[in-house]
């Protein structure tokens, strides 16, 4: 077991990298961001926009966008700083929230373009369900078809350039998947969640290859068309999880309120996956299978941008992390139709090995063990 000597993420996130002083290489990201010449990465950028430009084309670029603070500055930066025209591609996921249709609608009103993609829900209730019986991660259709689907409109409209926000090799430091840590997004479906799975969809029983439309892209085409993708992380200073907050709030960005208790959501921050309940369940579920959730990648964000010290994130990660409301398990159950002991007992099949069983009976997570020793 090791945990990062800077920050307090821990080596059961898959992918994950560590150097020699067991710093791992979200942190070491951080450490490099301070030395880069970033008049020169955007002065790189300038050039991609203006090689990728298209006359021909209705738009210059492309951005998949939910309406949170990161599409928001995306979306802004893009269309005001670039002077790009954007054509933003919205995934709706299923059971959308009130908050997340709010900020939907807000950055439609800002002045896009926005075309929403919604695969058939009689699909992707069968592809989720199957994902919770199989992976414990019943958010992976979600993800295929979230990413997929901005390539895929690239693709149908002839657009040239395909902005995401940040790179996951950089910013949680996976970059011993396929994704690297560079600023090609073409390479999205190297992420770890997306480099397979989506072509056994077809042997679920009632689905064809023709229904999977949204859950993959022809990575190889868009190369040949002469598509660029890129992260915009790697090329913008100030990007980050709080810049990008308190820059879409100013835009109209809505976060949750007060009254949301951070142990029904697992986390502190109240600007991360807002238009979907199913991520809570899902970032609970990683807690189960990994030893955190989104409680500590928000500590560790913060961390890294000096806003916390690592023993304030240790205290909020040992009272909130993997805490998730039994409102939002209720309803996942209800939605893949089946009941709240289904769920448990799927949920325990897949109990990571930093769990240990105490004489006792008592489950302990061995992550918090070693936090608890600081």
């Amino acid at each position: 077991m090791r945990i990062c000597k800077e920050c307090i993420q821990p080596d059961t996130r898959p992918g994950i990298f560590f150097n020699e002083d067991g710093v791992c290489g979200a942190c070491l990201w951080e450490h490099e961001k301070k030395e880069l010449d970033w008049d020169q990465r955007e002065s790189e950028l300038k050039q991609i926009i203006e090689k990728t430009k298209s006359k021909e084309a209705l738009y210059d670029c492309a951005i998949g966008v939910s309406g949170g603070k990161d599409s928001t500055f995306q979306a802004i930066t893009a269309r005001d700083r670039f002077g790009l025209r954007c054509l933003l591609v919205n995934y709706q996921p299923e059971n959308i929230t009130p908050i997340g249709e709010k900020n939907i609608e807000n950055i439609k009103n800002l002045g896009f373009d926005v075309v929403t993609i919604r695969p058939n829900p009689k699909v992707m209730k069968k592809l989720i369900r199957y994902d919770f019986f199989k992976n414990l991660n019943p958010v992976k259709p979600t993800e295929f078809a979230l990413y997929s689907s901005t390539y895929i409109i690239a693709e149908k409209f002839n657009i040239p350039l395909i902005i995401q926000g940040e790179n996951p090799g950089l910013i949680l430091g996976t970059s011993l998947t396929g994704v690297g840590t560079d600023s090609n997004a073409l390479k999205a479906n190297e992420l770890h969640t997306l480099s397979s799975g989506w072509e056994v969809y077809s042997e679920i029983e009632g689905i064809n290859k023709d229904d999977l439309l949204w859950f993959h892209y022809d990575r190889k085409k868009l190369e040949d068309m002469g598509v660029k993708g890129i992260w915009l992380n790697y090329f913008i200073e100030e990007y980050s999880q709080r810049h990008n907050a308190e820059f879409s709030k100013k835009y109209g960005l809505v976060g949750r309120g007060k009254e949301i208790d951070p142990n029904s959501i697992g986390t502190y921050a109240p600007y991360v996956s807002l238009d979907s309940n199913l991520v809570q369940v899902n970032q609970m579920l990683k807690f189960v299978k990994f030893g955190f959730g989104q409680c500590m990648d928000q500590a560790c964000y913060d961390i890294r941008e000096e806003v916390m010290s690592r023993n304030e994130a240790i205290e909020l990660v040992l009272k909130y992390d993997g805490k998730c409301s039994n409102e939002y398990v209720q309803e996942f159950c209800d939605y893949i139709e089946i009941t709240v002991d289904e769920f448990w007992s799927t949920v325990e099949k897949f109990r990571g090995n930093m769990w240990k069983k105490e004489s006792s009976g008592e489950l302990k997570n061995c992550i918090w063990e070693e936090l608890k020793k600081e």
